[in-house]
């Protein structure tokens, strides 16, 4: 296998999926920790928020952690990452659904939109791509 293919193919997808899915791990911690007053917001806030706020955030941690989990033969895991990459997405429409309602978030909101918009589908794409991949060499040397 070359360098190429080793860096586009299943170490590349690997690496990439590493890297994003830092994000709702740290996110996710940083808000079950610090509940609202993470967004900068000032208390006094309702409890109510506090609660689901916390409790999306222990989701997202969650979700994090399940990205991690695929990434071990990654290219066997094509049901886990579709349904986890379905979640995120679905967050993604949710957040696309609030800037059109209630107008445009932080830099970060707008970057999490983006990854959950457009790149969860290229990453659905490429673990499909790796997943082919890894069944064509195993049909070809008899596995």
């Amino acid at each position: 296998m070359t360098l190429k293919e080793r860096t586009f193919g299943k170490t590349g997808l690997q690496l990439v999926v590493a890297v994003l899915a830092a994000t709702p791990v740290l996110v996710g911690l940083e808000g079950i920790l610090s509940g609202p007053e993470f967004l900068n917001v000032a208390a006094p806030w309702p409890v109510d928020l506090d609660s689901h706020f916390r409790f999306l955030s222990g989701f997202f941690l969650a979700v994090g952690i399940a990205w991690y989990s695929c990434i071990p033969h990654i290219e066997t895991k094509t049901e886990r990452f579709r349904l986890l990459a379905a979640c995120t997405f679905a967050g993604g429409l949710a957040r696309l659904f609030s800037l059109l309602t209630t107008g445009e978030p932080s830099a970060g909101h707008m970057a999490g939109l983006c990854v959950e918009l457009f790149a969860v589908p290229a990453l659905v794409w490429w673990q499909a791509c790796v997943a082919n991949k890894a069944a064509e060499t195993a049909r070809a040397s008899g596995l």
